[in-house]
């Protein structure tokens, strides 16, 4: 380990830090900063260097369209790290973390994604950031759609041309990503210019966050108006500042329950600009591309958590306030048409109020698109591990259940990171400790051989691994929902 650790990139020579038994390199572009007459374009390839590349700190942070105080920082948002056993060594298996929440947030820097604990087990792994918010997903007239998708094509394709200089295997790329960032793995899936630059998938709590491009167009032509801009184009916004129109975004997702009447099901996510079904750069949403042989399946580790909404409404003080009125709009906004909100009254029939809101919203934003994904990528060839995270987070007495976003910090085996306290607490139980080795495990597994470790997920059978304190490979633990959506793939949000 004497000296600092270095690797040649097809772009320059770049240094990086030994941390324990693996090597960190922060803050590597892979496209040049999108900013003064980039804005708004797709990534531009990024420009070469002379010397040593000093890559130790983390990149700026992309602006950020969140309720949280962030200050703004540098323009050189499009940066990856690298976290690798050993620079030397050759062919061993690569995981590409996609750490995009909402469509709102990537923080590549969040210690959730630490890589030790999988470097360290022998996987190389890289953490990017790329566009979010306006900058990523706004649907401007005179721009290419969807650019932060683009902005992960860029990545792997830096990952193609430069991960065998890390240790990496560039044939065996393993794409991953929780909640939009599983979304954003479920797009490359179908997305044609992501085609050959990984082999395998890892996809938890997968949303169905799409827009038509009717809505698309109305939704962001409303937040141009509120910006005072002339049109909704790039030439129109290119001189607002990043990060004010980051925060005129967040101010415009608190407000969208006004826009109920025209946007229907939108309104309820938090997220106006969402990835559009342009029909170029995402040509169709992932579950009839795959079921319909218009893209290939892959071996593909997906899943979700039992209780995915309960964060979101202790976190919002909804938690113990969902009245009937409340049950029955959820049902009539997010049930599939036009007998989904009966079929849940029949399917659970002793369920009050607050169960049916939590089950209609866990089921049509995450555990529905997920074990969907899992049956059209199998439908298209490809095999699928599903998992059910079922273990309750023990924070807040355990009110939170198995939540969204508990299954990360397991497996990345981050569970002193904030949100890992936060959901698990300050001293980690052994059940936990136990729990994250075995999810990280089949990680590790599955992106070495494309084997999770428990029985694939496939027509008739639905086989599931339930993770808990003891785990099993079990039917489907959410059968009588799977039945309710079974003919209704998750449809873009389109006018109403």
């Amino acid at each position: 380990m004497s000296g600092q650790p270095r690797a040649r990139t097809a772009e320059g020579l770049v240094e990086g830090r030994w941390r324990g038994e693996h090597v960190v390199f922060r803050g590597i572009p892979y496209a040049q900063p999108p900013v003064g007459p980039l804005r708004f374009q797709a990534p531009a390839p990024v420009e070469g260097w002379d010397g040593t590349r000093q890559a130790v700190e983390f990149g700026p942070v992309v602006p950020l369209s969140l309720p949280i105080d962030v200050p703004p920082q540098g323009t050189d948002w499009l940066t990856l790290n690298v976290g690798t056993p050993d620079p030397g060594a050759a062919g061993l298996p690569v995981l590409v973390w996609i750490p995009v929440g909402g469509y709102l947030s990537a923080a590549s820097s969040d210690p959730m994604y630490d890589p030790a604990a999988l470097a360290e087990a022998g996987v190389v792994v890289v953490t990017i950031n790329c566009r979010v918010g306006a900058e990523g997903f706004a649907f401007l007239d005179d721009v290419p759609p969807n650019r932060g998708f683009l902005d992960q094509i860029a990545a792997l394709e830096w990952v193609q041309r430069n991960i065998a200089a890390f240790g990496g295997d560039p044939g065996r790329v393993t794409v991953g990503g929780v909640s939009a960032g599983a979304g954003s793995v479920a797009a490359l899936l179908t997305m044609k210019s992501a085609r050959g630059l990984f082999r395998r998938a890892i996809a938890h709590s997968v949303p169905g966050l799409h827009s038509t491009p009717a809505l698309a167009r109305q939704v962001t032509a409303a937040f141009a108006d509120r910006l005072g801009a002339t049109a909704p184009t790039a030439e129109a916004l290119r001189d607002i500042d990043p990060w004010h129109l980051a925060a005129e975004l967040t101010s415009f997702n608190a407000g969208l329950h006004a826009h109920r009447e025209s946007w229907g099901r939108l309104t309820e996510t938090g997220t106006a600009l969402c990835p559009v079904v342009d029909g170029e750069v995402l040509p169709e949403t992932p579950w009839p591309a795959l079921t319909g042989a218009r893209a290939s399946g892959t071996e593909l580790l997906v899943g979700h958590t039992r209780d995915e909404f309960r964060y979101f409404s202790v976190m919002s003080g909804r938690y113990g306030t969902f009245t009937e009125e409340d049950a029955h709009a959820a049902l009539e906004l997010h049930a599939p048409q036009p007998d989904g909100a009966r079929a849940y009254r029949a399917a659970f029939p002793q369920a009050g109020p607050e169960e049916l809101v939590e089950t209609v919203y866990s089921d049509a934003l995450f555990r529905m698109p997920s074990q969907k994904l899992a049956e059209a990528n199998a439908a298209a060839g490809g095999t699928s591990y599903l998992f059910e995270l079922g273990w309750v987070a023990p924070a807040l007495g355990g009110i939170l259940g198995a939540c969204h976003s508990l299954d990360v910090p397991l497996a990345f085996g981050t569970l002193d990171s904030p949100v890992g306290t936060q959901l698990i607490g300050e001293e980690p139980t052994p059940e936990a400790v136990a729990l994250s080795r075995e999810l990280q495990e089949a990680w590790v597994r599955f992106v070495t051989t494309g084997d999770a470790g428990w029985s694939a997920h496939r027509p008739g059978g639905h086989l599931t691994r339930v993770l808990d304190t003891e785990s099993k490979t079990l039917p489907y633990p959410e059968e009588a929902s799977r039945q309710i959506w079974e003919r209704h793939d998750p449809a873009p949000f389109d006018v109403t």
